[in-house]
């Protein structure tokens, strides 16, 4: 079988309490790391530098679809064929990476979505849980597509799936917009169970509830904006 190229996009700001562990365990499942600094006032581009990741900067903060952007546009110019999106502050496991890859090594799927609804283990808040599930419906509405977990930034993505998902949203509507961009150019997709695991670190972080209703409004000004 061919050795595919592995490379795990990794955005992250202010991450220098988690970034070095979360570094050393990605760099077991992949071929290389990108980490993407996006604006950081503290020593995560530093940190991220000493465990051998490729450092890429924004001199302001963007957000985390704008970096997820900037890092997959350079892992294709790296020779990625498989592209991992994970996250910086811990809340991703990388045992979960294989069960990404697997679907499309075997089954050649496009794009490969992580769901924590589909595993036992995550630790969903139950007010976080009630809005994801709203956000499903709302996925659903905007891209005909009806995930189990519409807004997990845990995702495995081919060559041929990285390159015609575009991403525009800079912020967190990005996993949105990737879900009506898989039904715009008809790519496989399928969801594979992930454990999340939510610590007062991640929460603080940006990962509250409360967040999920400004992905609403950033993809309904997108489309009114147009």
């Amino acid at each position: 079988m061919k050795n595919y190229k592995i490379i795990a996009v990794i955005p992250a700001y202010n991450e220098e309490k988690s970034i070095s562990s979360v570094l050393r365990d990605v760099k077991k499942q992949v071929d290389e790391i990108i980490l993407v600094d996006d604006g950081s006032g503290d020593k995560t581009s530093e940190m991220a530098e000493k465990e051998g990741a490729c450092v890429l900067k924004h001199l302001i903060n963007r957000g985390q679809g704008a970096s997820l952007r900037t890092g997959t546009e350079y892992a294709l110019k790296r020779g990625a064929e498989i592209i991992i999106h994970f996250d910086a502050d811990g809340q991703h496991q990388i045992e979960d990476i294989p069960k990404l890859i697997k679907p499309i090594l075997k089954d050649g799927m496009d794009v490969v979505l992580g769901s924590r609804f589909l595993s036992p283990k995550s630790n969903t808040p139950w007010l976080r849980k009630i809005v994801l599930k709203m956000g499903i419906f709302f996925n659903y509405l905007i891209s005909g597509i009806k995930l189990n977990d519409a807004h997990n930034g845990l995702r495995a993505l081919s060559k041929k799936a990285a390159k015609l998902i575009d991403i525009r949203q800079d912020r967190m509507s990005h996993n949105s917009e990737i879900v009506q961009k898989i039904a715009q150019y008809n790519l496989s997709y399928q969801e594979v169970p992930v454990t999340i695991f939510y610590s007062s670190y991640s929460r603080n972080k940006g990962q509250s509830s409360l967040n999920a209703f400004k992905i609403v409004w950033e993809l309904l000004w997108a489309r009114i904006s147009r």
